[in-house]
């Protein structure tokens, strides 16, 4: 029994880190923490309900909800697809094709913005078509925020499914063709649910670079109340012209994010704090 003891206190010991790295993640906390604590303690709290509860505020936020969820919708059913291709199929130019779709992640949100124009605009590459054709008329519109959002979100699910999937034993997808199944439904049957958190935790960060995204869209939809001024161009704007109400906004935000965070956490990757025995 006492070699037991002394053999799990020594584990204990291995697992412990060393001081050096505690005071050097602590440091790394501290770096994350602080900006939110200073800017907890310069909200005006005594009139944030007033700021926050103003016409203007509540419909920023509630087109930064809606084109934000479009936009992961949109990231989900091209992006899953997407990064099940990169992923399991081997084709001529496929590393180019990888880095073409993942360039929105290290660009500039401005120049993706510029992008767009140059794509998209009135006089862009398939702009003109678009509204000669269908009516259709994206920069400056909702439409084009939630193309913007998707732009620069979509990248996010696409990296971390593509990770899932070549992570993933495809063993259990080979046994059922095997027995039969299309490669549609060893898919949708077996690859996807065997992906889940990997899809949930892509999603996630998707809506959330989708809530946050400033420089696209307003470059390429612009900043007009109502219609595609979002909650970043909100803060922005009152930066200038009412920092309380910015602060207020900001904090709102970050709440949002925050929670949706930890909550789909908890439920879905395991992020429970209760350790697990084993039996």
């Amino acid at each position: 029994m006492n070699q037991l003891r002394s053999t799990r206190k020594r584990s204990v010991g291995l697992r412990r880190p060393p001081v050096a790295i505690i005071a050097i993640a602590a440091i790394a906390i501290a770096f994350f923490m602080l900006p939110f604590i200073g800017l907890l303690w310069r909200v005006p709290w005594s009139d944030a309900w007033s700021l926050f509860t103003t016409t203007s505020s509540l419909t920023a936020l509630r087109l930064s909800l809606e084109t934000s969820l479009w936009a992961t919708g949109l990231s989900i059913l091209f992006g899953v697809p997407l990064a099940w291709v990169l992923a399991r199929f081997g084709f001529p130019g496929r590393r180019i094709v990888r880095a073409l779709c993942l360039l929105s992640l290290v660009l500039p949100p401005v120049v993706g913005g510029v992008a767009l124009f140059a794509a998209y605009g009135r006089r862009g590459l398939l702009g003109d078509s678009l509204f000669e054709l269908f009516g259709v008329r994206l920069p400056f519109s909702t439409a084009g925020v939630v193309l913007a959002q998707t732009f620069i979100a979509m990248p996010f699910l696409v990296l971390t499914v593509e990770a899932a999937l070549r992570g993933l034993d495809q063993r259990a997808e080979d046994a059922a063709r095997t027995l039969g199944a299309s490669r549609w439904y060893a898919f949708r049957r077996v690859t996807l649910p065997a992906i889940r958190p990997a899809l949930i935790a892509g999603a996630v960060l998707a809506w959330a670079r989708a809530l946050g995204e400033f420089g696209a869209t307003i470059t390429f939809a612009g900043n007009f109340p109502g219609r595609t001024q979002t909650m970043p161009l909100s803060v922005y704007l009152a930066l200038e012209s009412n920092p309380g109400q910015a602060l207020v906004l900001s904090v709102v935000m970050i709440a949002i994010s925050f929670g949706v965070l930890l909550s789909l956490r908890d439920q879905w990757l395991g992020g429970s704090t209760t350790p697990r025995t084993s039996r």
